[in-house]
């Protein structure tokens, strides 16, 4: 589900999961009546405003004679916020995904993200779902896209093309799904039409081609097609060549899918 443990008066209230909640309110605002209550600070912290948000919620859009001012992945009121959402894709449903995203970073990655699964055909919602959840951990919810090692590891890793000295470090990942090695910017940049090898640094900087270069990277490896099977492991491997942070994606996925209306 959108949470994973209780929120609330008397519940666990890990920050990811009152993020969440603050979020799913603040984007339920329009079921309100007059007078409409202010958004809630995003801030992951439980504390009155947040109570009495859901005691809002639950007595005047849900209907329901009184409120104990905690909500349970799965029930009643989750589901009620979730159905609540506004129609088709939005910045704020991606932010939903990722709540500990900055929201500057969503909204810089958010019209390339639109353009690049439109264009790869990652346009269903399973689909879509598994992309960004699998974006998000590579990425850790958009804060990355060169990876933090210098990349001397894949120096003279013949099997990336990495042939000349210094290519470990010229090469290594970048991207919200980290591409790697000279033999793989030599293919990609044939792909997009524009010199990879030359400018490197372009799939770090550049939103859209860190973007895309991910949308690319997801169809040539065929990933929608494990995405319809609904195979997460399968999707996880294949990019990762293990499963390393496997629960990660999983915790995104299950997110993403509650968004996507999935169950």
């Amino acid at each position: 589900m959108v949470i994973a443990r209780s929120v609330g008066i008397a519940g666990r209230n890990d920050l990811t999961d009152v993020l969440v909640v603050q979020l799913l309110f603040n984007m339920n605002l329009p079921q309100f009546s007059a007078p409409v209550p202010k958004k809630l600070d995003t801030d992951g912290r439980i504390g009155s405003k947040t109570l009495k948000a859901i005691e809002a919620f639950e007595t005047r859009v849900m209907g329901l004679p009184g409120s104990d001012q905690m909500v349970a992945p799965g029930d009643a009121t989750i589901k009620a916020l979730l159905k609540g959402l506004p129609k088709g894709p939005s910045p704020e449903k991606l932010q939903l995904v990722m709540p500990r995203a900055l929201a500057s970073k969503v909204k810089l990655y958010y019209e390339p993200l639109v353009a690049g699964m439109t264009r790869y055909k990652i346009t269903t919602d399973l689909r879509m779902a598994h992309f960004i959840a699998q974006l998000a951990h590579e990425s850790a919810s958009f804060r990355y896209t060169e990876e933090l090692a210098s990349g001397d590891a894949y120096e003279g890793r013949t099997d990336l093309g990495n042939t000349q000295p210094g290519d470990g470090r010229r090469f290594k990942g970048r991207g919200l799904i980290q591409l790697t090695g000279r033999a793989n910017y030599a293919e990609y940049s044939k792909a997009a039409g524009t010199d990879y090898v030359a400018k490197p640094q372009l799939l770090a900087s550049d939103p859209f081609a860190a973007v895309d270069v991910a949308c690319w990277f997801w169809h040539t490896r065929k990933l929608n097609a494990l995405a319809d099977a609904d195979d997460v492991k399968a999707v996880t491997r294949r990019i990762n060549g293990g499963y390393n942070g496997l629960d990660d994606r999983i915790e995104y996925l299950t997110r993403a899918k509650a968004v996507l209306g999935l169950r």
